[in-house]
């Protein structure tokens, strides 16, 4: 138990974790949750109710019953000094090395992650606030085993931070008995130890919400600003957060997720990895919405491009920013490879630059110079956010299937990324590189899902083969074979890659596609 009623902690608590966890920051979290934990439990149930629609053989569409929202004349509160020129923006986990590496990294904003590039043991949530709380006080440091040093520089980006989705509770702390709603905690520990200090430094508490699928969500997270602000006594309003639109619900709402979130909402942000991993899952009882190898579904198809120009259109008429996706690539030691990284990141960030994007994400700091040349180029001025589109997409075009080849080649990629991700994330690694992408549960996902639809609708590959629950098994079985040769025999069997094969394989053959690869897996985690 805690000093706190009714809130039990089950994770060990060291000298360092008790000052993030002090009675006064439980107190402020379990008001919190007490408060719109029902909702939430709600909300997830109204997801349940809606997939069900969509199974019988609806189709997604814009809101009959929010048509006004979309018509009326309203735009968003406002957007902080600090929150204009966000034309590149960096990633990753909240481990201490990597805070510091992207808040020097010359991107103009890091988004700190306690998603989907982390995995959430308790270990690396709480390092995590003490990483964010040193951070904001620019007291953070660290040294490697080599002895290298490393410390914040003079001029950093400006640091954003991202809570956990509303479908993965926190099993470490208990309130009343249930597992805390890990964004409530992510997001109310972080806000009650550093809001006024980052007021005093000029700044303020920004956040992205990520994986939300209606606007309804985004009210219960208005509300939480509300409470969170009067609890503290800090004005209303100063919370400022971006959207992440990464389902497919969401990209039909758009216009009402800003409006719940006026007050404190300044951008939303193209996630397109979860979009398209979102996009699959949704419409999984539709065997004609086959999606081809995942290196074939970029940004230029179809149903991508209109959500990303719909986005920028939505976003501008509301006086918000519109962010762009990831680029996943990570430089190697090849320069000829190098160039042809550089080379699909450039085409990708000036299409979302053409679109109207006023910013975008990369996941490695070599990237950066990059995307900002491109960015600077074609926008010169801190954003484009009073230039007005009008693309008028229709619903038809975000449901547009992707056009492309299935072969074995994407199933075997699909298998060995899902298989070697999983296992990093079981041993507390969110952020993998593999086949020179950086893969994140949102790319994995994309890999897990794929299999499950190919192998359920028994999708021909390129040469003949029909792709079925024993081939799936066999292509498991062959590429543990491969990774078992690749790492050694040592390294191999002191890893989790066993757990993380038999995971993925019940997964990628069930009866019905898993709402989350997350969700069984944390039950592993300590």
């Amino acid at each position: 138990m805690s000093a706190v009623k009714g809130v039990e902690i089950t994770g060990k608590l060291t000298p360092a974790y008790k000052k993030i966890l002090t009675p006064e920051a439980l107190k402020f979290v379990a008001t919190l949750v007490r408060a719109h934990r029902p909702k939430r439990d709600a909300l997830l149930h109204y997801r349940q109710e809606r997939q069900a629609l969509i199974d019988k053989g609806r189709k997604p569409k814009f809101l009959k019953e929010t048509a006004k929202v979309r018509s009326g004349k309203w735009k968003i509160a406002g957007t902080p000094a600090d929150l204009q020129d966000r034309r590149v923006e960096i990633t990753g986990p909240v481990d201490r090395k990597m805070i510091i590496n992207a808040l020097n990294s010359g991107a103009k904003c890091f988004m700190a992650d306690f998603e989907d590039s982390s995995s959430p043991t308790w270990e690396l949530m709480m390092d995590g606030q003490i990483n964010l709380r040193d951070a904001v006080s620019r007291k953070i440091s660290f040294t490697n085993d080599a002895g290298k040093q490393y410390k914040l520089n003079d001029e950093t980006a400006t640091l954003i931070v991202r809570p956990r989705g509303w479908h993965l509770n926190e099993k470490h702390i208990l309130i009343d008995g249930a597992p805390a709603p890990g964004g409530i905690v992510d997001f109310g520990l972080y806000f009650f130890h550093n809001a006024k200090k980052l007021i005093k430094s000029g700044t303020g508490p920004y956040f992205y919400l990520p994986k939300m699928q209606s606007h309804y969500e985004a009210r219960l997270w208005n509300k939480i600003f509300v409470d969170a602000q009067n609890m503290l006594g800090i004005p209303q309003k100063t919370i400022k957060v971006t959207v992440l639109i990464e389902t497919l619900w969401a990209a039909f709402e758009m216009e009402e997720i800003l409006f719940e979130l006026k007050n404190h909402i300044v951008a939303l942000n193209c996630g397109r990895w979860d979009y398209i991993f979102s996009a699959i899952k949704t419409l999984n009882a539709d065997g004609d919405w086959m999606v081809p190898d995942r290196q074939q579904v970029g940004m230029d198809k179809h149903f991508l491009d209109s959500y990303s120009k719909l986005l920028c259109e939505v976003c501008h008429k509301r006086g918000a920013h519109a962010m762009g996706g990831m680029a996943a690539f990570i430089p190697t030691k090849d320069p000829k490879k190098n160039e042809e990284i550089f080379a699909k990141v450039r085409t990708d960030k000036l299409r979302e630059v053409k679109n109207g994007h006023d910013g975008t994400w990369v996941a490695h700091p070599g990237l950066v110079p990059i995307a900002m040349e491109v960015f600077d180029t074609h926008m010169p001025e801190a954003n484009q956010v009073k230039t007005q589109f009008k693309y008028g997409i229709k619903a038809k075009d975000l449901l547009e299937c992707p056009k492309g080849k299935m072969t074995e080649a994407g199933l075997r990629n699909n298998i060995n990324v899902a298989i070697q991700y999983t296992e990093a994330w079981l041993c507390g690694n969110g952020c993998v590189p593999l086949h020179n992408l950086m893969e994140d549960a949102a790319t994995a996902e994309i890999s897990r899902t794929q299999i499950w639809q190919w192998q359920k609708y028994g999708v021909k590959l390129t040469d003949g083969r029909k792709v079925t629950p024993a081939l799936v098994t066999q292509v498991i079985d062959e590429e543990m074979s491969a990774i078992r040769k690749e790492l050694g025999d040592e390294r191999f069997y002191a890893s989790r890659m066993f757990e993380a094969a038999g995971l993925v394989a019940r997964m990628s053959t069930a009866d019905k596609v898993a709402d989350f690869l997350t969700l069984p897996s944390y039950e592993y985690l300590d």
